[in-house]
């Protein structure tokens, strides 16, 4: 494997290494050399388009000598990079402005000093294409910032004030987190047969992945095709593909709680090796969404997004109406009846309602917070363990007063809530809120893009975000969620290296920062949280990011046991019959009670 853990050493970089202690390196002898933060892609673009007007207005401007520069060929080369258009030998030269012996003069030198990659196209190597390497990536972005500053010295002061583009000079910068800059591309196409097969999820951060389809392709210098499923039907998917003798995908993304059942299964290859060669860093990943996929101790899947349920609230009303925003059970239950007027147009609360597996969830999460997890799990100082799960761990939880209390709670919601909430999943609740029909959600905040990006909401900038409310005897968390990929186990041996390659890529700080930028909110990346540029899209991002940091995530709520998904589903059908009244609470939790018990013992655990 040793080819293809030096290309992921290669891929990470300095940055991606240095995340968790917030020191990025780059082509600087001392750490005062280094720039303390960079641009975002988007800003890159404009400086591309400044440098190169600026150029062509000097010459037009002044009665200088003009001769060789290199100036449009970095321009042009860095342009195509950001936007995943090929560059070729001869497009560069004739977008240089030079002649063609002297532009292919220049080509050989930035090669020779290391700016410019030759990265073979075919197998035969007689035809390339060219790439910017990080070296001049690093360049331009420190050339980048300290424009900036200049610029904003020399023209954004009044009156002897100092402005904000000019802090750089007061030490100003120092105290900002580092941005990231654009992902790098590989030193040589990745070494597979055919394209790169993707299997996802039909979501904003997969979607921001197709947006950015040409770009991943320039990386890996592949093809690119991808499947996004929604979740249900992706579970299917993963399960029929398992059964094929060879897989039909080399990357699957996984619900976290479904680590369990395919680990178990033996579907996905444990990664621990290939993290080990390439000394993957693990340290800036959310500790929560890591051990979501891990089972028995071995790491099957890397986080590419790490999306709490939390509750949201609009503050506007909240404030005109005097109430506080709920941090229990009994405050959100009095907010809701307080807010709900269903011919005003306004329901109390939105949640997810529709029978089996969005319901389900609904139970699991709500009973964590009152204190219990739906498996008979060991406590712990922090809640529960739901890593390591043996025996009577097994046991099934419906027969308890937390039990009791959850599906009591639902049916006090039913008189708060919006019009067909029986029939309501992920995205109906959380576009009923954006849509201004609801004053309270439950929602993930993969979803959240629907209010929080878009102007026309009713609840833009007009959302405060929450922890669960606690039951009695529970406390305040944000049950994790999100997606990793995993490689399927019936994989074709000689992909492995390459695809992993193509995983860490498609997991680095760098390009999920991309995803963020591209309509995603969401990040397993404490760096990605930090990056300024990513703050600045949506304060969700940081009240996210200090949630993890202080404990308040928590994965016990729904453990990767191999039974959970059964378990979520029977949860949501019981309860679902409850809530319509074909079943009483103790009919529905004493059914919900034996159906889990039997599937448990029938599969051996105590």
């Amino acid at each position: 494997m040793q080819s293809g853990t030096q290309s992921v050493a290669n891929l990470l970089g300095r940055y991606d290494r240095q995340a968790a202690n917030g020191q990025p390196e780059g082509p600087y002898e001392t750490a005062d050399q280094r720039p303390a933060f960079g641009v975002s892609s988007r800003e890159m673009a404009h400086f591309l388009d400044f440098i190169e007007q600026m150029e062509n207005e000097v010459t037009q401007a002044l009665s200088i000598k003009t001769g060789y520069s290199e100036m449009r060929m970095l321009v042009t080369l860095l342009r195509n990079h950001l936007t995943g258009k090929l560059t070729t030998s001869s497009s560069l030269v004739a977008n240089s402005g030079l002649s063609y012996g002297t532009a292919m003069r220049g080509i050989d030198s930035l090669v020779d000093r290391g700016l410019i990659l030759k990265r073979p196209r075919t197998v035969t190597g007689k035809s390339f294409s060219l790439h910017p390497t990080e070296k001049m990536l690093l360049e331009w972005q420190e050339l980048a910032r300290r424009s900036h500053s200049l610029v904003g010295s020399t023209f954004g002061s009044r009156g002897g004030e100092r402005s904000e583009l000019s802090d750089y000079f007061f030490g100003a910068s120092y105290s900002t987190g580092s941005v990231l800059p654009p992902p790098s591309i590989l030193e040589s196409k990745l070494p597979i047969n055919n394209d790169l097969r993707l299997l996802v999820h039909a979501d904003p951060t997969f979607m921001a992945m197709n947006v950015l389809k040409k770009q991943f392709e320039t990386v890996f210098g592949v093809g690119i095709r991808s499947r996004a499923l929604s979740i249900d039907r992706l579970r299917e998917e993963i399960l029929t593909n398992s059964q094929s003798d060879q897989s039909r995908y080399d990357i699957v993304a996984c619900d976290l709680p479904w680590f369990g059942e395919m680990a178990a299964a033996g579907h996905f290859l444990p990664l621990d090796q290939l993290m080990k060669d390439c000394a993957f860093n693990a340290t800036d990943f959310h500790q929560e969404a890591l051990a979501s996929a891990r089972y028995q101790g071995r790491q099957y899947g890397i986080p590419v997004q790490t999306t709490p349920e939390l509750l949201v609230c609009r503050s506007d009303i909240f404030a005109e109406r005097g109430i506080r925003p709920p941090r229990t059970i009994e405050e959100t239950l009095s907010a809701a009846r307080q807010l709900h007027d269903p011919f005003g147009g306004m329901a109390g609360i939105a949640w997810n309602a529709a029978r089996g597996t969005p319901l389900g969830h609904s139970f699991l999460f709500v009973m964590a917070a009152f204190g219990q997890p739906v498996l008979n799990l060991r406590k712990t100082a922090t809640g529960f363990d739901g890593e390591n799960v043996s025996g009577e761990n097994f046991r099934p939880m419906f027969d308890t007063g937390a039990a009791r209390d959850t599906a009591e709670y639902f049916r006090e919601l039913l008189h708060y809530s919006p019009r067909g909430i029986l029939n309501m999943s992920w995205y109906e609740r959380a576009r009923c809120y954006a849509d201004g029909a609801a004053a309270i959600a439950y929602c993930a905040t993969l979803l959240a893009p629907l209010f929080e990006l878009d102007e026309k909401s009713p609840a833009f900038g007009k959302t405060e975000y929450l922890p669960h409310p606690a039951g009695p005897k529970g406390r305040n968390i944000a049950p994790v969620g999100g997606y990793a990929l995993a490689i399927p186990s019936n994989i074709a041996p000689e992909r492995i290296d390459p695809i992993w390659t193509a995983l860490v890529s498609l997991t680095s700080a760098q390009t999920v920062k991309l995803y963020i930028e591209n309509g995603s909110l969401v990040t397993p990346r404490f760096s990605v949280s930090m990056d300024p540029e990513v703050k600045r899209i949506s304060p969700m991002i940081s009240i996210v990011d200090e949630m993890a940091r202080v404990g308040v995530f928590q994965m016990w709520p729904r453990p990767p046991v191999p039974e959970i998904a059964e378990i979520i589903a029977i949860a949501g059908e019981e309860m679902h019959d409850m809530l319509l009244g074909a079943k009483s609470t103790s009919q529905a939790l004493e059914n919900a009670q034996n159906r889990a018990d039997a599937l448990m013992r029938s599969n051996g655990h105590y």
